[in-house]
């Protein structure tokens, strides 16, 4: 009998538990060990910053769905990774043996890294549910009393589409409320344009994007790094292609909501040599294997995965869900097959199909594979997008919560799109 551990019960870690305890059967062992005990569909965490959803609406609990499947779960964080010994050492002390470590821990959300920045500081998140239900309470006090938002990214982010859904999806809510026209609006990016989105562009994503700020009458400036933040003020740096500071900003700070630099959690402080690289993020060869350490695999936000080409300032590559269950599939049958005896042959196909909502509609981007040169890109923007995001929703949290290890979604946005091929060669 094997031992998998993995760790992470989020959008990555839980279809990773169910997949795997399918791929492997009963005869084998799986558990799941997780600093949180809920499982919330981080996705629609917008949603939840305005108020169209609430956390139950997006949440619930994780330990009855894995125990039904047979998997043991554990609601503590892991501490320390013995990697010569196989051992994972949990937060209360607890020492877990195991065959395979399977990690999916996603980011931490690094707040530090800029004066004033984070819920704890004076700019709102979206990153967890627990911050987006904060950024709602905010969020109703500023509509009372309207002024400027700010909204995007700093550099080191790694994930830009929750920043231009919040940013269109306030621009509805406050439609709705019919106060828009008192509420300036600017987004700031680390991006060199708009639409980049750390892919270097996905179809005519760049017009399409610049086009929708621009109709919704929303400011942008790119090549931005934020220096400090108060409770008044936002200190904005405008850079060139070099790198270059050419203007400074100082926006009114009345409510902003900002997504932080990432990096590797707290687990990979003192990780094993050749786990992590200076960023803390696991590093892992085409098959998601740690080239040090075999039976380690890695997948999610939380792997290292270099920038698809150089920009003035640090802009990360996202890890999209499709990607990620790619990952999740890759992982199972590379474990599959070396219990088995034979060579691991499988390899996660890196394509990007994103659904971005923007209240009324939305945009789809379609990049296969994701990092260029690609075989397919394209960019479409309708009503059909923000529909086929709330099906989605639905669809993903009910399969979540029944334990179903059917890879989601390829079986519902790859069926939307008329997607037959995973495989990017």
């Amino acid at each position: 009998m094997a031992r998998v551990i993995v760790v992470g019960a989020s959008t990555g870690g839980l279809p990773m538990a169910y997949d795997i305890k399918k791929t492997l059967g009963s005869e084998h062992q799986v558990t799941v060990v997780s600093n949180t005990d809920t499982f919330s569909f981080v996705p629609s965490n917008p949603w939840v910053a305005v108020g169209w959803r609430t956390a139950e609406d997006i949440t619930f609990q994780l330990e009855g769905p894995l125990r039904r499947k047979e998997i043991e779960f554990i609601h503590c964080a892991a501490a320390h990774i013995k990697a010569e010994q196989n051992q994972l050492v949990l937060a209360d002390g607890r020492v877990l043996n195991y065959d395979y470590l399977v990690l999916a821990t996603g980011p931490k959300l690094a707040f530090d890294e800029v004066e004033g920045l984070g819920p704890d500081g004076f700019t709102e998140s979206i990153c967890t549910t627990g911050h987006a239900m904060r950024a709602y309470e905010k969020w109703q006090h500023f509509c009372e009393n309207p002024g400027h938002a700010v909204v995007g990214a700093v550099p080191g982010v790694s994930c830009f589409g929750p920043a231009y859904e919040f940013a269109l999806i306030m621009d509805k809510d406050l439609r709705k409320r019919k106060i828009r026209d008192r509420v300036p609006m600017t987004f700031i990016t680390p991006e060199p344009y708009i639409g980049h989105m750390g892919l270097g562009g996905v179809g005519d994503s760049k017009t399409l994007l610049e086009s929708e700020l621009r109709q919704r009458h929303i400011n942008w400036i790119t090549n931005a790094s934020v220096s400090k933040v108060t409770a008044e003020t936002l200190y904005v740096h405008e850079h060139d292609m070099q790198g270059n500071v050419i203007k400074e900003h100082e926006l009114p700070n009345n409510f902003s909501m900002l997504m932080p630099p990432f990096k590797g959690v707290d687990l990979f402080k003192e990780a094993p040599e050749g786990l992590t690289n200076p960023r803390g993020f696991v590093t892992v060869d085409k098959y998601n294997r740690n080239a040090t350490w075999k039976n380690i695999y890695a997948l999610g936000v939380g792997i290292a995965i270099p920038p698809v080409e150089s920009t003035p300032l640090a802009v990360g590559t996202p890890k999209t869900g499709l990607m990620i269950e790619s990952m999740v599939t890759a992982i199972c049958h590379n474990i599959r097959d070396e219990l088995a005896g034979k060579e691991i042959s499988e390899e996660a196909t890196w394509n990007t199909v994103c659904l971005a909502d923007m209240g009324d509609t939305g945009v789809a981007f379609v990049a296969l594979p994701q990092i260029p040169p690609r075989n397919v890109t394209w960019a479409r923007k309708g009503k059909w997008v923000h529909l086929a995001k709330v099906a989605f929703e639905k669809y993903f949290i009910r399969n979540m919560k029944n334990g179903n290890a059917e890879p989601v979604y390829q079986k519902y946005i790859m069926k939307a799109f008329g997607i037959t091929r995973l495989r990017s060669d």
